[in-house]
């Protein structure tokens, strides 16, 4: 049984990654970021596949079913997770934001090509009060044309992946008879740590430049403020630790009142990591510091942590390579939800 899969919105390859190894057959990933799309492209050994910088709004499902040869309703599963900062909790604004429409041009797009299941991932806020009216118009054009909906937060820490990420899972089962296969993935028993991640990792030069053996493992040199910052704050500590004359001025309100308690903090050894964002990379964004060396986390212990391969490779300077592993889907929670999903094809 031929088991294909379309990835839009494919960032740089971590649902594609988990996907190909739960056994889908990668035909096609498009997204609209070229940093993304060239850093694909570079992992030879990860992806053979078809792979093209593209906004979801210039796909056309019958060209690239023509190209695949792949009639409509042939395709096993179309999968993607819509840029997601127009539905998140800490964004600042209006809720008028013109990505939220990806989520229903992907809606729009899937029904073009008919496949057996569609995939959409997001941060919960899709279904909080900025994204639910969005949410509920797709999902309801989706079960018009004959998808039943499977909609649930997943936490990645419960399926191998050593970070406390929420995540909206939404599975589209095409409805064949009254009969409905699909389940989630049952959490694992114990959850991967930090130290069992990248405990091993020597650390990086302080020059802030690549490891000479380790490709991506550099981190920042720290301002002299941030430094004594870190200094200060012990494990698992963060700014509500630190003391007044640390403490920036719009923090010196105290963390009960203006909230942000993880900005200047260190993660914990025995615990998973904070969800990695796509700042991951500076102290001051969150608890991003490495647990006892004095300086945040580095690129590759954070794409680390997010479960790539320690031997991916990322296209860009050090912003690019940040974003891209923090958008980034974690790979074994892919691969989890992949599983399933082939579990119900079958």
């Amino acid at each position: 049984m031929s088991l294909t899969c379309i990835d839009g919105f494919s960032g740089a390859g971590g649902l594609s990654l988990g996907l190909s190894k739960a056994g889908f057959d990668l035909l096609y990933s498009f997204d609209i970021d070229k940093c993304s799309i060239e850093t694909q492209l570079l992992n030879e050994k990860y992806f053979s596949h078809s792979i093209q910088e593209l906004d979801i709004r210039e796909f056309d499902p019958f060209e690239i079913m023509n190209r695949l040869e792949i009639k409509k309703g042939e395709l096993s599963l179309f999968a993607g997770g819509p840029p997601c900062q127009g539905f998140s909790i800490q964004r600042i604004g209006s809720d008028e934001d013109d990505r939220n429409n990806f989520v229903f041009v992907f809606i729009q797009k899937m029904i073009a090509l008919s496949p057996k299941f569609f995939l959409l991932e997001n941060v919960p806020g899709l279904n909080g009060k900025r994204g639910k009216k969005i949410l509920e118009d797709a999902l309801s054009h989706a079960e018009i044309h004959g998808y039943f909906i499977h909609k649930k937060i997943l936490n990645a820490q419960d399926y191998n992946v050593p970070q406390r990420r929420k995540r909206i899972i939404i599975v589209g089962e095409k409805k064949s008879s009254d009969e409905i296969k699909f389940s989630y993935p049952i959490p694992t028993d114990k959850p991967i740590t930090v130290r069992e991640t990248i405990g091993h990792l020597p650390a990086p030069p302080k020059t802030g430049k690549d490891h000479i053996d380790i490709r991506h493992h550099r981190s920042d040199k720290l301002s002299d403020l941030n430094l004594k910052r870190i200094k200060y704050v012990k494990e698992g500590q963060g700014m509500a630790y630190l003391p007044e004359h640390l403490l920036a001025n719009c923090h010196k309100a105290g963390a009960d009142k203006i909230g942000h308690r993880n900005v200047y903090g260190r993660m914990k050894w025995d615990d998973v990591a904070p969800t990695i964002t796509a700042r991951f990379d500076s102290f001051t964004r969150g608890m991003f510091g490495h647990p006892d060396q004095n300086r945040t986390i580095s690129l590759r212990e954070g794409a680390l942590l997010q479960t790539f391969p320690s031997d991916f490779d990322f296209i860009g300077n050090k912003v690019d390579i940040a974003r891209q592993i923090g958008n980034a889907v974690p790979v074994n929670l892919a691969l989890a939800v992949g599983k399933q999903i082939i579990k119900a094809l079958r």
